[in-house]
């Protein structure tokens, strides 16, 4: 497993941005597929975005796409989800993950490693 540690969740008007980023350390990082996902409250943990092992293949949640962007930097060890045009039903506890598989996935039972998560509120 790799130990993980998420950053750059705060409070901003709808509209805005954040950034995220989520610092790795202990095997491998770039072995590992990426994702976050976010849990309102109330709500299960939903999946947000995915990077695969290289960062050549990315995957989006319909709410995000288009709004978000996942990247990754193997020779940081850190990946990043980059949100603009932010909207109040993106409140959440953002949580970065890492997957064993190659390409990762959608569902939180595809990972094996969970950070703390960050909360991001959005005002209307």
């Amino acid at each position: 497993q790799v130990q993980l540690v998420e950053s750059g969740g705060g409070l901003v008007q709808a509209g805005g941005s954040l950034r995220l980023s989520c610092a790795a350390s202990g095997r491998t990082f770039s072995s590992y597929a990426m994702g976050w996902f976010r849990q309102a409250p109330g709500k299960e943990r939903e999946f947000v975005a995915a990077i695969s092992w290289s960062g050549g293949s990315t995957y989006y949640a319909g709410s995000v796409k288009g709004r978000f962007t996942i990247s990754r930097d193997n020779a940081k060890n850190t990946v990043y989800l980059q949100m603009n045009s932010l909207k109040p039903e993106d409140t959440a506890v953002y949580y970065c993950a890492a997957s064993p598989l190659r390409i990762g996935g959608t569902r939180a039972s595809d990972y094996d490693s969970w950070g703390q998560g960050t909360q991001v509120t959005i005002s209307s």
